[in-house]
């Protein structure tokens, strides 16, 4: 269906294709992956013309359709969300404005044309019906409601929904498109788990060709049969999910490896003996001819090694055995209760991770016991020693977007030595002179990294994480799962990433609006017992 043949594409200085080829087959489901800035997104933007590659081409069958979805949304206000998916919906939806200006024109009982109107009409509503179009308002609501919106947001002005919920809207109307080819980079970000694993269900019963990327890997496991890897300039494809591919991967490397290391003993050998006897005569012929052998060998590389940082925490200060403890806690928000008679205790190197819907009040137990907002009744205390590291998305907020980052580390820590601030801004994405990008400048990822840097540096023995694994791709994702595993502490945080609760919970806490359950056991054992990935959600 999509073809890429020898493709080279530069941007600016850098070489982002040189001759790489792959291709999009039918019903195919293929992961896109490579490192930040490797040019995932410059790809997608060649299938849809967007960009030109520099030489080769990009070829597309005749009459595939394409829905590219990406973080970009635009401006949306002005309708309703519902509205705004049906109008992405592809031929459908301009049949569907003509016959609403066919509706208006025939309630004018000043026309002069009735006749044509009503002719045109009946051929509109024909063609509509044929297309699916009175299905289509059940299907966009159905989409929608996939994605977590509830019914009021459906209707609303989509103008006053947040960016992420735009960014669903957005993803919504691709979805409904169902064209022959989804290009989706990055669906997976601001998705919540009950709409991560609906989507995953969606693009799973798919029956179109599927190029996407997304920084969770569980995800994109359980997705995509295939993975095309941009790797220094070529487009690499393997058979197989993702867990395949980095298995297949390393394997790859660790040849490689072999090849290069056995050759470079070869080499060794050739040229300590050409060097030993290259100033005696009754050599010389051998000699000769070694070093012509030397020239014609093909010489292999070394793997390219990904830069993989490793951030080894500092040991925190013992807490006492009671972390936290909330009793008979009652909050509301307006009409709306959250907690009552809510009672919790988390004790020393306990990892509860909070499940529940959206509004089920994880981010406000989050808040409550960081002192971020105050219970209407009932008590919340932090035990004896605690030092408490809070993790939110209103933390990236608080940055000075004037300072750069190593200003700001430097201003949390000025005791520490340069040397240590640099290393830490490298285990978390920063080297060499990223360190001296402003703020306002940091992509949301960034400034999530850049929260976390300053926040384990020094680390609390209670961490508390609201959505930490929000915007980090996946080898920062790594990088913090394996920092956090090895972290003494106690935890609490809310996460969609599967992969980030099964290997860091040990407790679950589960809101519901039946009540409030407490699982013994981490995720993986909170699913295996519940028969359900997220509350109200069954496999």
């Amino acid at each position: 269906m999509i073809r890429f043949e020898n493709v080279s594409k530069q941007n600016s200085h850098r070489i982002l294709f040189c001759e790489a080829s792959a291709a999009l087959n039918r019903g195919e489901k293929i992961g896109l992956v490579g490192p930040n800035g490797a040019g995932k997104t410059t790809l997608f933007r060649m299938i849809v013309g967007d960009e030109a590659p520099d030489d080769g081409q990009v070829s597309i069958e005749k009459l595939v359709t394409i829905g590219y979805f990406n973080q970009d949304v635009g401006e949306m206000s002005g309708r309703s969300a519902v509205a705004e998916v049906m109008d992405g919906a592809g031929p459908v939806s301009s049949v569907a404005a003509e016959l609403a200006e066919l509706e208006a024109a025939m309630c004018d009982p000043d026309r002069d044309d009735m006749d044509a109107v009503i002719e045109r009409y009946g051929e509109v509503q024909a063609r509509f019906e044929e297309l699916g179009g009175y299905e289509l308002e059940g299907r966009a609501r159905e989409v929608l409601a996939g994605l977590s919106f509830s019914q009021e947001m459906m209707d609303g002005d989509v103008g006053k929904l947040s960016g992420g919920w735009k960014m669903r809207v957005a993803l919504a109307r691709i979805l409904l498109m169902r064209p022959d080819a989804m290009l989706l980079d990055e669906p997976s970000n601001h998705l919540d788990i009950e709409s991560l694993i609906w989507l995953e269900s969606f693009l799973k019963n798919y029956d179109g060709a599927l190029l996407m990327t997304s920084h969770d890997r569980e995800f994109m496991n359980r997705i995509v049969n295939k993975i095309i890897e941009i790797d220094g300039g070529t487009l690499n494809t393997y058979s197989g999910d993702y867990a395949f591919y980095e298995r297949q991967r390393a394997q790859n490397e660790k040849q490689q490896q072999a090849q290069f290391d056995r050759q470079q003993a070869m080499l060794a050998k050739e040229i300590k003996f050409i060097e030993r006897f290259k100033a005696r005569a009754s050599h010389a012929a051998q000699v000769q001819s070694r070093v012509k052998k030397l020239d014609k060998i093909e010489r292999f590389e070394p793997p390219k090694r990904r830069q993989t940082v490793v951030f080894d925490f500092p040991p925190a200060p013992r807490s006492g055995e009671d972390v936290a403890v909330l009793r008979n806690v009652r909050k509301s928000y307006g009409s709306r209760t959250i907690y009552d008679g809510f009672d919790l205790t988390i004790r020393r190197k306990e990892r509860w991770c909070v499940m529940g819907v959206n509004g089920a009040g994880k981010s406000t137990l989050l808040k409550l016991i960081a002192g971020a907002t105050d219970p209407d009744q009932g008590t919340v205390t932090v035990g004896a020693s605690v030092k408490m590291g809070y993790f939110s998305q209103h933390a990236m907020d608080l940055l000075d977007g004037e300072k750069t980052i190593f200003e700001t580390l430097d201003g949390y820590f000025p005791q520490a030595n340069q040397g240590s601030l640099r290393a830490l801004a490298g285990c978390f994405g920063f080297s060499g002179d990223d360190v001296e990008k402003k703020c306002r400048v940091l992509s949301g990822g960034e400034k999530a990294r850049l929260v976390m840097a300053i926040m384990l540096f020094n680390p609390p023995n209670f961490l508390v994480l609201d959505e930490p694994t929000n915007h980090l791709d996946m080898d920062t994702k790594e990088m913090l799962i394996k920092a956090l595993a090895g972290y003494e502490g106690t935890m609490l945080f809310v996460s969609h990433d599967r992969h980030f609760l099964a290997e860091l919970s040990n407790r679950v806490l589960e809101l519901t609006p039946e009540g409030v359950h407490q699982y013994t056991g981490g995720y993986t054992e909170y699913v295996e017992s519940t028969g359900q990935e997220a509350p109200g959600i069954h496999s």
